[in-house]
């Protein structure tokens, strides 16, 4: 088992959970998929999709949705969420992003919202790309995510500003590589990511053969200043989701965000 796959089996509800909270990005991320995605019942691959929260979504709306995950506890409580919100998904896949067992040109959109940030390595990063995009058609559309290069510092800055005086080499070395090195029986989630800077996002995603539709800062504007708005309903809370993903398509906030999504074509 690797170490990423039983940080995810230590507490598989946990991402259902962090998406209930933080609903921005949630709402931000599928009004995207809406904008861009064929409509259904085009078939969905969601690689590394955990729980299911978006795959159970686009199956709601027709979709015919493959989740895969490396955590096998993750795709328990997936099949729970499914049953209890009374869909299917075609599959439930235990795997890894860097070798797909499927055929090429299976799928209409391949989502890879979590992988990207758990590969340490550069070679794992783009074999993983490569791989999503030999399943997806031709003329498919590819949605990945990343967590940008400065959000465990915006972390620490919200919630632990003394986290930073006793780490400064790693502050140092997440601001200059994206990882860092955490001390030994130090658990974080930190020591299973790699952020990357906005910067490096595009030019990364159009070498494995992507062509770019859009990048979207799943936060908008609001990331880490999000709690008020994430309580909102109704007519205010659509104003605000309208907001964010019509500014998180702006360069200038893409930094201050903690997720970016990049969508593209094959």
């Amino acid at each position: 088992m690797s170490d990423v796959e039983h940080f995810y089996d230590l507490d598989p509800q946990h991402e259902w959970n962090r998406l209930d909270k933080n609903r921005t990005e949630y709402a931000v991320t599928m009004r995207a998929l809406a904008e861009y995605s064929p409509a259904p019942p085009a078939r969905i691959l969601d690689i590394g999709g955990g729980p299911g929260r978006y795959a159970i979504a686009l199956a709601h709306q027709g979709y015919d949705v493959t989740l895969l995950d490396l955590s096998e506890k993750s795709l328990l409580v997936a099949r729970h969420h499914a049953e209890k919100a009374g869909v299917t998904l075609e599959q439930y896949k235990h795997g890894n992003a860097v070798d797909l067992h499927f055929p090429g040109e299976t799928f209409d959109v391949v989502l890879l919202m979590g992988p990207l940030y758990h590969l340490i390595a550069a070679k794992d990063r783009k074999k993983a790309v490569s791989e999503a995009m030999r399943v997806l058609k031709n003329n498919g559309v590819i949605c990945a995510a990343f967590i940008t290069r400065l959000a465990p510092l915006r972390w620490a800055g919200k919630y632990e500003p003394s986290w930073v005086q006793g780490h400064l080499d790693q502050c140092n070395q997440l601001i200059a590589e994206g990882v860092a090195e955490l001390e030994p029986g130090e658990e974080s989630f930190v020591n299973y990511a790699y952020f990357a800077h906005p910067a490096e996002v595009i030019p990364f995603m159009e070498s494995a053969g992507c062509t770019t539709v859009d990048v979207v800062a799943c936060e908008g504007i609001v990331s880490f200043i999000d709690e008020k708005i994430n309580e909102l309903t109704g007519s205010l809370w659509e104003i605000w989701v309208d907001l964010n993903y019509r500014l998180g398509k702006d360069p200038s906030v893409h930094g201050a965000a903690e997720h970016l999504l990049y969508i593209g074509k094959k």
